[in-house]
């Protein structure tokens, strides 16, 4: 029995971490100003943020932009792209689409997606993901709330961040904060010419761990300049069906940011 117990352990050590996932929402640029020509690029991916794995993503339930009070509509809008792991050895699918500045003001654009089965968590993962953009310099709207099942309010301004600011927000799960809600954050690892890739040196390193306060407030201050993804996970008070099975559906509450060096 001993020898059991002891070989159940050597596995356990031995097995790979889970990665985290992160929905992403990333814009062309966090700023719009009169000289930008007013159309954004938004690309939307289930991705490993830091490791730079991509995940298949099917068609998005949801997408949308909420600007000054009023949600937009905008999934028959998204087209379906393909990109390559870095490795070159495989392919996948996410969703692209262009958006027309209007008129200034906050724009925070947000997916729902489809369900993603994960076997080697036995569960389906839904992160509802988050990004605010601040158009033609009026700064009103970035801390309203979507009204999604689980969402991070950000109580620092999301936009024209330096590296090393701390970033301060609030989790929900269905309108009310979550005390003491873990919050994951990945920096995206991805860089034109591959130069600046940063390596971790071990898995501790990959995923940065905070755990918010009594009032779901959590804050981290961001090390490099570049998109900063925040992740608080949460289970769904119901299932899905898999193969006729009943399973469990964890969802997420995911932001993300960008900062600048000074210079």
């Amino acid at each position: 029995m001993r020898f059991i117990v002891l070989c159940l352990g050597l596995l356990l050590f031995l097995a790979p971490a889970v990665d985290a996932h992160f929905g992403t929402i990333i814009p062309s640029d966090d700023i719009v100003t009169q000289d930008d020509g007013k159309t954004l690029t938004l690309q939307v991916k289930f991705i490993h943020p830091m490791e730079r794995h991509y995940m298949e993503m099917a068609k998005p339930q949801q997408f949308g932009a909420l600007h000054s009070g009023r949600k937009t509509d905008l999934l028959e809008t998204l087209q379906a792209s393909k990109g390559s792991s870095p490795d070159q050895l495989e392919t996948f699918t996410f969703w692209i689409t262009d958006y027309k500045i209007r008129r200034p003001g906050d724009y925070t654009f947000f997916v729902a997606p489809t369900p993603y089965w994960e076997p080697a968590e036995d569960l389906f993962i839904v992160h509802y993901a988050k990004v605010c953009v601040n158009a033609l310099g009026l700064e009103t709207g970035w801390d309203q709330p979507v009204g999604l099942e689980t969402e991070i309010i950000p109580m620092t301004r999301p936009y024209g961040l330096w590296t090393g600011n701390l970033f301060t927000g609030q989790v929900l799960l269905k309108g009310q904060p979550v005390p003491f809600a873990e919050v994951e954050i990945e920096y995206l690892n991805e860089s034109a010419d591959n130069i600046s890739i940063i390596h971790p040196p071990s898995d501790p390193f990959v995923t940065q761990v905070v755990k918010a306060d009594s009032n779901g407030v959590f804050s981290y201050a961001m090390p490099k300049s570049g998109w900063w993804g925040f992740s608080a996970l949460s289970e769904a008070d119901w299932t899905l069906k898999h193969e006729g099975e009943e399973k469990n559906v964890e969802i997420g509450a995911v932001y993300w940011v960008h900062t600048r060096d000074m210079r």
